[in-house]
């Protein structure tokens, strides 16, 4: 049968396009997960993500795959005492029948960050803190632990803060792991200025190879990337790769960097990293992706290949049944403590706000695209602000609540609330309310009462959710309590669907 020339051209084009979006590559640890840092114990991969000014602090994530990661918890249920935030960069190492956790965090008495660690003999609960082993003038961030003939270093970045050049640092570390020996020795200095940070280190043939991150790793003009360097001595110096980056922007993610390396069971090298999508950018955040390490020749310099995860539904529901409240909740502890309890299909937030805090208490979750709709159910009827919340900060959020006999639609921004629109309703029974961000950015809401239609609730104005995202870490949408230490919020359903 002979076709016509512009039908076949038409299949043509639609087979390349159905081929291109097969190839997509997508997350292995799909929404905000920052500069994870993995480790194989028996037959299960851990992972360890930035954290922020979120807590719970440092969620931990588990596969069997490399590929498919379920969180299973965190690092610290409570901030460390000498800890006021800044939560980034942890890197775990296994040594002596104990996993460290070597981290960043800002030092209360003085806002400084320095690197902290803390142990214990699980991979994935009940770790202890130790304190600060790492501060360095302005700023110490990023440790990685590496070693040589029996001797355990660690490496860091300093000088970020300075009118200088940034080093990557090293110094001796004891055995036990909890405090530093000698001193401190270069590795290799940013000269260029182009940025120097999230180093990591291998041994392969004659040389030591470093792995680093160069560039502005946050927000939407960032212009992160993967550069590697090598030397015979593990100290250094370290001649850079004349064709770096090995690992930058492709058609799909941008600003890729600040990974670690883990042994796949084909004993392949994988390096565990994030990125940006170009899409939804700072919305969902810097993802945690995959790629395998590749060395053309002995002795040569290495490549990366990007390995995708399968496809999988990233929706999301709570119905509230199970005795346990969900690990997957975060919020900002600096404005909030919350006390969230579930029991009977129904969870129940309430807790202390800060003064200054105009949003209240969110409970979120990581969203993983920036277009979304969240639904829930308000099932208690008083005063309070109960209802759905997308938040960057206690002064960058908005949300859609029932309060009384009124549903309000509000945002929080430069340090005043605003009432968006509102409307009266009857004062009984439940009510379900819709939070829709569109491909534009704006927001629709709408809310219902029993067997009632849907109905809009709209500003007169468009309203977008640009003013959102923080430098660090991304948005995220949850339920949300503002009210009187006596008062609660309490929710029957949660549903977030990605369209």
């Amino acid at each position: 049968m002979n076709l016509p020339k512009y039908f076949l051209l038409i299949i043509s084009v639609l087979f390349i396009n159905f081929s291109f979006a097969q190839n997509i590559i997508k997350p292995v640890i799909p929404g905000d997960f920052a500069d994870p840092s993995v480790i194989k114990a028996k037959d299960t991969y851990y992972a360890i993500g930035t954290s922020s000014e979120w807590a719970p602090h440092f969620p931990i994530y588990t596969s069997k795959n490399l590929k498919s990661w379920k969180q299973s918890g965190y690092v610290f249920d409570k901030a460390p005492e000498w800890t006021s935030g800044s939560f980034w960069a942890p890197e775990y190492v296994y040594h002596q029948g104990t996993y460290f956790i070597y981290y960043t965090a800002r030092r209360k008495k003085d806002n400084i960050s320095c690197i902290g660690v803390a142990t214990s003999k699980y991979p994935d609960r009940d770790f202890v803190d130790h304190g600060v082993i790492i501060d360095h003038g302005k700023e110490a961030i990023d440790g990685f632990v590496f070693a040589e003939n029996g001797i355990r270093y660690i490496t860091y970045k300093a000088y970020g803060l300075d009118k200088r050049p940034i080093e990557i640092l090293g110094i001796k570390l004891s055995d036990d792991g909890l405090k530093t020996e000698g001193e401190t020795f270069s590795m290799m200095k940013d000269d260029a200025g182009k940025g120097l940070e999230g180093q990591s280190f291998m041994k392969v043939g004659d040389y030591f190879y470093m792995f680093y991150s160069a560039g502005a790793c946050c927000g939407i003009q960032c212009d992160y990337n993967v550069g590697v360097a090598r030397s015979k001595s593990f100290k250094g110096p370290y001649e850079k790769y004349a064709q770096n980056p090995i690992l930058s922007e492709n058609s799909d993610w941008k600003c890729s960097g600040h990974g670690t390396f883990v042994k796949g069971d084909n004993e392949k090298d994988y390096y565990l990293y994030h990125s940006y999508n170009k899409k939804t950018t700072v919305f969902s955040g810097r993802q945690g992706m995959l790629a395998e390490l590749i060395w053309p020749e002995k002795n040569g310099w290495p490549k990366f290949k990007e390995v995708s995860a399968p496809n999988t539904n990233q929706n999301l529901t709570f119905n509230f049944n199970d005795k346990n409240v969900s690990r997957s909740w975060q919020w900002d502890f600096r404005n909030s403590t919350p006390i969230i309890s579930q029991l009977n299909g129904k969870l129940k937030i309430s807790g202390a706000i800060s003064s200054s805090n105009l949003t209240g208490i969110v409970i979120t979750v990581r969203p993983v695209s920036a277009v979304f709709e969240a639904t829930t159910t308000v099932s208690n009827s008083n005063d309070a602000q109960k209802g759905i919340c997308y938040y960057g900060d206690a002064g960058a959020a908005i949300g859609l609540s029932v309060s009384g006999n009124q549903v309000q639609f509000w945002k929080v921004q430069n340090k005043e609330k605003t009432v968006l629109s509102n409307q009266k309703i009857s004062g009984k029974g439940s009510i379900e309310l819709k939070f829709k961000v569109n491909p534009n950015l704006e927001v629709s809401t709408f809310y219902k009462q029993g067997a009632d239609d849907w109905k809009t609730l709209n500003s007169d104005n468009k309203v977008d959710v640009n003013f959102l995202p923080q430098w660090d870490r991304s948005p995220r949408i949850g339920l949300n309590f503002n009210g009187k230490p006596q008062e609660f919020a309490e929710f029957s359903t949660f549903e977030l669907k990605y369209f």
